[in-house]
């Protein structure tokens, strides 16, 4: 796995444009099925792939946390929401909150485990959005996400494979 994630982003980026003209054909021509085909193709990926082996997004990007988020994890870890901003958070260059340093503040890297897991972020929750319904809407996330997620990065071999374009 350190092998593959030291060259990860360099795989990532020679498949960039190839991945961004499959994208582009998967948009204007979109599988009624692929939904369907993403959930299917997630769930046969995270059957093999344990998060707690890699933690690299938590370990080089940073969630957005939305204001329900702060309210929650400020309640659980007993700070008052804005001690919790001014801690632990800054505004991005699109005014969206994010954490002040990487690695994330609640990763315990020695397993790689989350201290606010319970109350994690919503986009911890649902990443690496490859399940997520309206899939078509977030390949641009997901091109980035190619760079940063073993499984993301598998996923779409797979699914370049299962529609071919």
């Amino acid at each position: 796995m350190e092998a593959f994630l030291k060259d990860l982003p360099e795989l990532a980026k020679e498949k960039l444009q190839e991945n961004r003209k499959y994208f582009a054909k998967l948009k204007k021509r979109t599988p009624k099925r692929l939904d369907l085909v993403m959930q299917e193709l997630h769930d046969a990926e995270f059957e093999k792939t344990d998060c707690l082996t890699c933690a690299n997004c938590c370990k080089t990007t940073s969630p957005i946390f939305t204001e329900k988020d702060i309210q929650r994890i400020s309640k659980h870890l007993r700070m008052k929401e804005r001690v919790f901003i001014s801690t632990y958070l800054e505004l991005d260059s699109d005014d969206f909150y994010v954490l002040k340093t990487a690695p994330c503040t609640f990763l315990d890297e020695t397993d790689n485990t989350c201290f606010i897991y319970d109350v994690r972020p919503k986009a911890c929750k649902e990443y690496p959005h490859t399940n997520r319904r309206k899939f078509i809407q977030i390949t641009n996330l997901t091109l980035k996400n190619t760079e940063i997620c073993p499984a993301v990065y598998n996923i779409i071999e797979e699914l370049k494979k299962k529609l071919p374009m």
